[in-house]
């Protein structure tokens, strides 16, 4: 028989847990012994009653109760074992937590190789990866349009409408790198034909459906571009006596481009500024920084804010780019502030969706968009 042996109410039974019929159930404990700490003793008949042996438990307000692991047999023997899935959840929980941080470490390290290496070759390999990249971003974005919490009311853009947006999302990308980063008048008339075509596929189109339609082509194809066009800055970077040492591997001073070392810096801020805000936030987070992102928290952000300051003032000191420490911390401050937004704005439209994630493409990152939405923005800033 199990026994009560410390706390308020030493020798009392305790309750059968309902579901297990088995030792005992920690609310019941909780709720009808109205104790904060007890200890809990297993009372052996073949040593005699005062051979016992202990585990404290740990009650909360709510009944709850959790075995702290303290206290050993008094006689050398074994710990008590406790049955039931309650009592495995905690570790249950860490060993999920512990494989998704890993599996996300995993792809994260993969995802930002390679896009360094893409960054370096730059040119038609370089538009080509953002193509593609507009085109996933483009059906993530439909998929968030076309979902319950978002269309209730609403028709969604009909099948040939979406498909038309993600070509012009691709057509904007590729017209960047055609036309060497002029893309005013290509998103112009990207939106008019949207637009028509929507008049045209669409019985009675609603404002709505308009105002979504050209909001993908701006957030998925337009904005995008702009990357195209940093990254095709071909003034040499002549500051950068690291890259200058380095012209064998890369293909001489004429390579070694401001477009580079720009693209190269803001990715380096946002990296430094997600991963300051994340384990800031998960350390000293306690005010919240707006609803929108529940889990956004003041002292995540002042910690990816300074963050990205020191990312883009270390990329200065051994890139040369921008020309001077306040134009590197000028920069730091520009691109947390777009990149945070950027997830803001995403969690808006995730939260209207009434969805978690864009999609499950990356394992422990949700969707492309979902990764890619503190980038969207910043490459027109920087």
């Amino acid at each position: 028989m199990i026994h009560v042996v410390g706390g308020s109410r030493v020798g009392m039974p305790l309750p059968l847990c309902a579901r297990c019929q088995k030792k005992n159930s920690h609310q019941a404990l909780g709720q009808g012994l109205g104790i904060r700490r007890v200890e809990m003793g297993v009372i052996n008949p073949f040593r005699g009653i005062g051979t016992h042996k202990t585990q404290r438990i740990l009650i909360a307000r709510d009944g709850t109760a959790s075995l702290s692991g303290e206290g050993g047999a008094q006689d050398g023997s074994e710990s008590t074992e406790v049955h039931g899935d309650e009592h495995s959840t905690g570790g249950a929980q860490q060993k999920t937590t512990s494989s998704s941080l890993t599996k996300r470490a995993i792809f994260g390290s993969i995802l930002g190789v390679s896009a360094a290496v893409i960054i370096v070759i730059g040119g038609w390999p370089f538009a080509a990866v953002t193509c593609l990249l507009a085109y996933q971003c483009s059906q993530e974005f439909l998929g968030l349009v076309n979902a319950k919490g978002i269309s209730k009311g609403m028709i969604p853009p009909p099948p040939l409408v979406s498909s038309a947006i993600s070509l012009m999302c691709v057509g904007l990308c590729a017209w960047s790198f055609m036309s060497g980063g002029k893309m005013a008048s290509a998103m112009a008339v990207a939106s008019f034909l949207v637009l028509s075509l929507q008049l045209v596929a669409v019985e009675k189109p609603r404002f709505a459906q308009l105002t979504s339609s050209v909001f993908g082509l701006l957030y998925c194809g337009y904005l995008p571009s702009f990357w195209i066009k940093l990254r095709l800055l071909a003034i040499p970077a002549s500051n950068s006596y690291l890259l200058q040492s380095w012209q064998g591997v890369m293909g001489g001073v004429t390579h070694a481009t401001v477009g580079l070392v720009a693209t190269f810096t803001a990715v380096a801020c946002i990296i430094a500024a997600d991963t300051g805000a994340y384990f800031c936030g998960k350390s000293l987070g306690k005010t919240q920084l707006i609803s929108v992102s529940p889990k956004k928290t003041v002292e995540g952000a002042i910690g990816g804010l300074l963050s990205s300051i020191l990312a883009a003032v270390t990329c200065y000191r051994f890139l040369g780019w921008p020309d001077s420490t306040l134009g590197a911390v000028a920069l730091g401050v520009i691109v947390f502030i777009s990149s945070i937004f950027g997830d803001l704005i995403e969690s808006v439209i995730k939260r209207d969706a009434g969805l978690k994630d864009a999609s499950n493409l990356i394992p422990g990152h949700g969707g492309l968009l979902d990764r890619l939405d503190s980038y969207l923005f910043t490459g027109a800033c920087v």
